[in-house]
C-alpha cells in the first residue's frame, strides 16, 4: 500500500459512507486525495474535517462532462463510489437511477479516456448483480440474474467498461460489495446500510422492524475491510479487468444479526413486519459472497468479524452521542 504515496487519487462519491472511509485511508498512505460530491452544501461539516486532514473537495456532478474531465486530469486512480442507491427506490424511479447511474458512469468513462488514458478506475457494484443465489456461497462466474433496475444499471457499467477496456486501453476493476457497515453512516440513511440503520434505532430506543421472520442470510462485511479491498484492487496490476466479491464469506440470518445489535446497545427492541409488495418481490433471499478469487489473486482476507465489527460500530457511535450530549449546540449531519 506505500506506492500510493504521491499519487492522485480520486473519490467520486467521496462524501458518502465508503467514499468518505476510501478518501481517509488513501490520505493516510500518502496520496494526493480529491472527493466529489454532489451536493457540498449538506456535507459541510464532512467537508471542512476532510479539509483539514489535506483531503481536497470539489462540487461537481457525475453527469457534468466538464466537470468530469477537469475532476479526472492527471488522476493516477479513480475511484467509482457515485451514484443512486435503493433497489426498491430504482423500481419507484427508474428514470433517476437510469439517468445518474448509467448516463453518469458513461460521461465519466468518456471523460477518462479523453484526460486520463493510462489511470486505473475501480467500480463499486453490488450483490444484487446475482440476484437469487440461493444458500451456497456465490462464485463471481455464476449468472447475473438482476430482480431489480438498480442492479441491472449496475451490470450495465459493469460492461461499459469492459467495452472501454478492450476499445480504448482502460484500466478497471469491479468490487461486487456485499453489506457494508461500520462507523460513520449518518442515522438518517436508509436506501442502503441497513446495519447501521438498525444500531441508530437501537442506540435510540426504537423498534427494529424487521420485515417477515427474518431469516434470509446475508453477507456483511465490515467498513475498514471493504476499504482495504477496493485499495487493492486500485494498485495491484493481478486486478485489470477482473470482478471481485467483497464480503465476510459468512452468511448471517438477518434477525440473528438485528438481536446481536440490541444486545450490544443495550437497547431497542425487534418488531417483526408484513413484506411491502414491493419489497417482497424484489427480495434476493439468501446470499453469501464466494471470496476465493480475491483471496488468490489479491491476497486479500476479511480481518473483522460481525461480533467485533458490530462492537466497533456501537461504541463509535454512543461516544459520538455522549460527545452531543455534553455539546447539546453541535450539528448532526443527514
Amino acid at each position: 500500500m506505500n506506492s500510493y504515496r504521491d499519487r492522485r487519487a480520486l473519490v467520486l462519491g467521496g462524501l458518502g459512507f465508503i467514499g468518505t472511509h476510501v478518501a481517509a485511508a488513501l490520505r493516510s498512505l500518502g496520496a494526493e486525495v480529491t472527493a466529489v460530491t454532489r451536493t457540498p452544501a449538506a456535507h459541510r461539516d464532512a467537508i471542512a474535517s476532510l479539509e483539514a486532514a489535506g483531503i481536497r473537495v470539489i462540487g461537481a456532478d457525475l453527469r457534468d462532462g466538464d466537470a468530469m474531465r477537469a475532476a479526472v486530469k492527471g488522476q493516477d486512480v479513480v475511484f467509482h463510489l457515485a451514484g443512486q442507491s435503493g433497489a426498491v427506490l430504482s423500481m419507484e424511479d427508474p428514470s433517476t437511477d437510469l439517468d445518474v447511474n448509467c448516463r453518469g458512469s458513461l460521461v465519466l468513462l468518456d471523460a477518462m479516456h479523453v484526460e486520463s488514458p493510462a489511470a486505473r478506475l475501480v467500480f463499486a457494484s453490488s450483490r444484487l448483480a446475482y440476484g437469487t443465489a440461493g444458500s451456497a456461497p456465490v462464485a463471481e462466474e455464476q449468472l447475473a440474474d438482476p430482480l431489480c433496475v438498480h442492479a441491472v444499471h449496475k451490470i450495465a457499467v459493469e460492461q461499459y467498461l469492459r467495452v472501454y477496456g478492450r476499445i480504448y486501453g482502460l484500466k478497471f476493476s469491479v468490487a461486487r460489495l456485499t453489506n457494508p457497515y461500520g462507523p460513520g453512516q449518518p442515522g438518517g440513511r436508509t436506501a442502503y446500510g441497513v446495519v447501521n440503520h438498525l444500531i441508530h434505532l437501537a442506540l435510540a430506543g426504537e423498534r427494529l422492524r424487521i420485515y417477515g421472520d427474518g431469516s434470509q442470510r446475508r453477507d456483511y462485511i465490515y467498513i475498514g475491510d471493504a476499504v482495504d479491498a477496493l485499495l487493492r484492487m486500485g494498485l495491484m496490476p493481478e486486478a485489470d479487468g477482473r470482478i471481485y466479491n467483497v464480503g465476510s464469506g459468512i452468511g448471517t440470518r438477518f434477525v440473528d444479526m438485528a438481536q446481536a445489535i440490541t444486545a450490544i446497545a443495550g437497547g431497542g427492541q425487534i418488531e417483526h413486519v408484513p413484506w411491502p409488495a414491493l419489497a417482497e418481490q424484489i427480495e434476493t433471499g439468501d446470499f453469501v459472497a464466494g471470496i476465493g478469487r480475491i483471496r488468490r489473486e489479491l491476497g486479500w482476507e476479511p480481518r473483522v468479524s460481525l461480533a467485533d465489527g458490530l462492537q466497533r460500530t456501537v461504541s463509535q457511535y454512543k461516544s459520538q452521542l455522549s460527545t452531543l450530549k455534553a455539546h447539546p449546540t453541535m450539528r448532526v449531519e443527514r
